[in-house]
């Protein structure tokens, strides 16, 4: 098999963990070849360069064979070889210092245990000692 489609080959080589993922990186234009905009159903052959956007990495991969039937994992160094820049691997590292990918646990939404002490937090104490009931006789004899 001399040619395959874009979309085919990049679920197959487990770029995309989906084929359905794959084809809407394609139209969304997140997928280039040698350089050009690539719809999912592109042809693509042995030598082409493919890069991939996956915000902030552009990874780049050279195929070298083109499949359409998914490889066990082993053998993907078979049917691609990864020419990502080192430049973009350090945007990675960057990132994750920063917080963007790996955020620590309980800085986003408030956990149940931070919703419960904030409720006991806001919640006044004397609600709790307080009677609600009211005595309506006593305000009935006075009218």
């Amino acid at each position: 098999m001399s040619e395959a489609r874009i979309d085919k080959w990049m679920w197959a080589v487990r770029i995309f963990k989906t084929r359905t993922i794959a084809a809407e990186a394609c139209k969304r234009g997140r997928v280039s070849i040698n350089g050009a905009l690539a719809k999912a159903a592109r042809m693509i052959k042995p030598g082409d360069v493919i890069q991939v956007r996956k915000p902030p990495v552009t990874y780049s991969f050279k195929v070298i064979q083109s499949i359409e039937k998914r490889v066990g994992a082993k053998l993907v160094a078979q049917m691609m070889e990864n020419v990502t820049t080192p430049d973009q691997y350090e945007l990675l590292e960057m990132s994750r210092i920063n917080g963007f990918i790996n955020r620590a646990k309980g800085t986003g939404r408030p956990t149940k245990k931070d919703r419960r002490n904030l409720d006991d937090f806001t919640t006044p104490e004397f609600l709790d000692d307080f009677d609600f009931d009211f005595d309506f006789e006593e305000n009935s004899e006075k009218d």
